[in-house]
């Protein structure tokens, strides 16, 4: 994540206060939430659901 990106997702967040206190800290969340981000699959469907439907009734 580029420099001027994190910043501004940084001030957008409310954290100005621990970007001038801690940037090294702010960058090292900023990058390892975008490797968490990255590892994440978009569903093939994105309507479908991620598990069956709960229905009352079925099941008893």
């Amino acid at each position: 994540m580029d420099k001027e990106l994190m910043h501004a997702l940084a001030r957008r967040a409310g954290l100005d206060k621990a970007l001038a206190e801690f940037p090294d800290d702010v960058a090292a969340a900023a990058d390892q939430a975008a490797t968490v981000v990255a590892r994440i699959k978009a569903p093939e469907d994105p309507r479908a659901e991620p598990w069956p439907a709960m229905k009352p009734g079925d099941g008893l």
